[in-house]
């Protein structure tokens, strides 16, 4: 019979002539762990740009409100459109706190209507409400019910829109989408957790005799642990990194697209309410921060529950003497 001592010091000299890992590299568990690690990051960066979007675009948004407001004019018999243009734009300019004032014109007016009338529009046929884009100074905004009254009072069709009402539910609906996101983020990298706890169990039944032999002839729990750790930790930064790959290949082509769709009213709507609609720096380092974490959070899971696992072994095994 062999003797178990032998086996560990014949197992150690060919693991310093050539590493011999337990753990068999190429055997089918680990492919597919490797693919669902992969999958995991891919949908984990998704989320992540997601989040990052939608959290640029609320605060976007409410830098916008300290920025500007909106006069519109409502069409009315007798009315001369031009006129009344020209005197809310120098009402408003009178008014402390008021940095600029500019009529919208007639092309960038069809340009906004254009999605529902369609082209070549003639505004002078149509009653349709005119604009004028009021910049405020954010460091020292006016009062906006006296700018309101002075409005109202210079021609009476105007009325002076802040946009904060319908903002203000954008951003609240943008800041429960980041933790709803958040929630997503969390339930992806729990996930991960528990794939990577059942692939090493399955890991360490398969090879439970050449662990169990050496556990008991003296390996430490640390050499055992060391060799899963370096098995998981590479398939995990592989999966981690292809998964993380696609997606910034995801977000490269979305950015593309909005670059090469800038000239269209549906951009015009969409950069309304999301800008570029281009992942910003933070999203790109998040996701590359998040490969790293995926692969390490890989081998330190799979080191844990070998260790844990060795544990129970020695708790079930017979006590000497």
């Amino acid at each position: 019979m062999t003797d178990p001592r032998a086996l560990l010091a014949w197992w150690r000299a060919r693991a310093e002539a050539r590493p011999t890992p337990i753990v068999p590299p190429g055997n089918v568990a680990g492919r597919a762990l490797l693919t669902v690690i992969a999958i995991m990051t891919f949908l984990a960066s998704l989320t992540l740009g997601a989040v990052t979007l939608v959290a640029d675009t609320a605060a976007d948004w409410q830098s916008e409100i300290a920025r500007e407001v909106t006069v519109q004019i409502r069409p009315d018999e007798g009315l001369d459109m031009a006129a009344a243009l020209a005197k809310v734009r120098e009402t408003v300019l009178a008014v402390p706190g008021v940095v600029s004032a500019s009529a919208l014109d007639d092309a960038a007016t069809g340009r906004l209507l254009e999605p529902w009338l369609g082209e070549g529009l003639d505004l002078d046929e149509l009653p349709v409400p005119r604009l004028v884009i009021v910049g405020i100074d954010e460091r020292s905004p006016p009062d906006f019910q006296r700018l309101r009254e002075a409005v109202r009072a210079a021609v009476p069709q105007a009325s002076l829109d802040d946009h904060r009402a319908w903002v203000s539910r954008l951003v609240s609906m943008a800041h429960a989408t980041v933790l709803i996101g958040i929630a997503i983020l969390g339930l992806v990298m729990i996930a991960t957790v528990l794939t990577v706890v059942f692939a090493t169990r399955g890991a360490m039944t398969g090879n439970r005799h050449i662990i169990e032999v050496l556990h008991f002839v003296g390996a430490r729990s640390g050499f055992i642990a060391g060799e899963f750790q370096r098995h998981f930790l590479k398939l995990g930064l592989i999966g981690a990194v292809t998964g993380g790959a696609c997606a910034f290949l995801v977000f490269l082509a979305i950015g593309q697209w909005t670059r090469a769709n800038q000239a269209t009213p549906e951009a015009d709507q969409i950069s309304a309410l999301f800008g570029s609609f281009a992942i910003s720096w933070w999203g790109y380092g998040g996701t590359a921060a998040l490969v790293v974490l995926i692969g390490v959070l890989t081998a330190l899971t799979s080191r844990i529950t070998v260790t844990s696992q060795l544990a129970a072994i020695d708790m079930l095994s017979p006590v000497d003497g």
